[in-house]
C-alpha cells in the first residue's frame, strides 16, 4: 500500500467520522493543505511519525484498516472529565448535550476539562458512539462540541 492508497482511505475514514479537512488538521497538528495532499494522493512524505499519529488518530492502523471502535469510549470520556470533580459527568448526559449542543451548567467544568485535556483519539471515538447511538451525524456532534470549545476558550489549538 502507498501513500496515495492511505490517502484515499484516511478521506473515507475523515468523512465518516464527520470531519472537515480543517477540524482533522486541527486534531491531528497538521496543515489542511497536508490533510488535502494526502487525501488527493499529491504528497510525496509524510514521515512515519505523523503518519502514525493521523492513523492512530482516526482510529487507524499503518494498514489504513479501521480498528475496532473503542468500547465504551463515551463512558471513558466521561471518567477523564470527571477525575478532578465531586459532580460525575455522566455518559448519558455527555451524549445528550452533544446531541442538542445545549451544554447545561452543571456540566461546563467537566466538559471544559473533557475539551482541554482528554485524549484526541478517545474524543474522536467518543463522538463516533454518540453518533451510532444517537443516529446522529458526527458532524453535528463535532460542531457542538467546537461550538462549546470556543466559548469555553479552550487553549487547546484542535479548537481554534
Amino acid at each position: 500500500m502507498n501513500l496515495a492508497d492511505i490517502g484515499l482511505l484516511v478521506q473515507a475514514r475523515r468523512e465518516a467520522l464527520g470531519l472537515s479537512q480543517a477540524r482533522l488538521a486541527r486534531l491531528s497538528g497538521l496543515s489542511r493543505a497536508t490533510i488535502n495532499q494526502l487525501e488527493m494522493g499529491s504528497l510525496v512524505d509524510l514521515g512515519t511519525h505523523r503518519l502514525l499519529g493521523l492513523l492512530h488518530l482516526l482510529g487507524m492502523d499503518l494498514t489504513a484498516q479501521t480498528l475496532k471502535p473503542q468500547t465504551h469510549a463515551l463512558a471513558l470520556l466521561s471518567q477523564t472529565a470527571s477525575v478532578s470533580y465531586k459532580t460525575v459527568l455522566l455518559p448519558d448526559a455527555l451524549a445528550k448535550a452533544l446531541v442538542t449542543g445545549e451544554l447545561p451548567d452543571a456540566l461546563i467544568a467537566q466538559v471544559s476539562t473533557l475539551i482541554d485535556e482528554a485524549p484526541l483519539p478517545l474524543i474522536v471515538s467518543g463522538i463516533e458512539e454518540v453518533a451510532q447511538r444517537t443516529q446522529t451525524t458526527p458532524k453535528a456532534l463535532w460542531r457542538n462540541l467546537t461550538a462549546w470549545a470556543q466559548a469555553l476558550q479552550s487553549p487547546r489549538s484542535a479548537w481554534v
